[in-house]
């Protein structure tokens, strides 16, 4: 199983360590998708400052997801912290599918609701960096995302 994930930006590498004790279905679904080249070219479509940037959605609208089914939630106890990367859904608690998003502040409110599969353990300034809004004017996007 795959142990790291890197994001591919236009500023820089991003680099996430892949968290298959806490989410191993998740984390085979993200590391599958990003060696398939589903993320290449794929925008965050929703940054807000303070929160999170979220992107995975082929449409670049939120509003999308693979053809793959949806995942079983993998909830744990793992804090909603900056840096760390945990799955968007729906309301319904097994919605999961391709979109995900990187907190840039603590967001303990999430915790035990949405699937926490990795952390940022290096460029994390490159998230920082990315534009603004719900939608950005000109989103953010990944060039790249391969894990290995």
């Amino acid at each position: 199983m795959a142990d790291t994930l890197t994001l591919t930006l236009e500023t820089g590498d991003v680099v996430i360590r892949l968290r298959n004790d806490l989410a191993p279905g998740h984390v085979e679904r993200i590391a599958g998708l990003a060696n398939e080249g589903f993320y290449d070219g794929v925008v965050f479509h929703r940054v807000i400052p303070g929160f999170m940037a979220q992107g995975g959605c082929p449409k670049g609208t939120g509003t999308g997801g693979s053809k793959l089914p949806d995942l079983k939630a993998e909830f744990s106890a793992e804090p909603h912290v900056r840096g760390v990367c945990s799955m968007a859904r729906t309301s319904a608690p097994n919605s999961a599918n391709s979109q995900f998003f990187i907190c840039f502040d603590d967001a303990r409110f999430l915790d035990r609701q949405y699937t926490v599969w990795g952390e940022v353990t290096s460029g994390m300034e490159h998230i920082d960096a990315l534009p603004k809004g719900e939608p950005p004017r000109s989103p953010g996007k990944i060039i790249t995302a391969r894990a290995a």
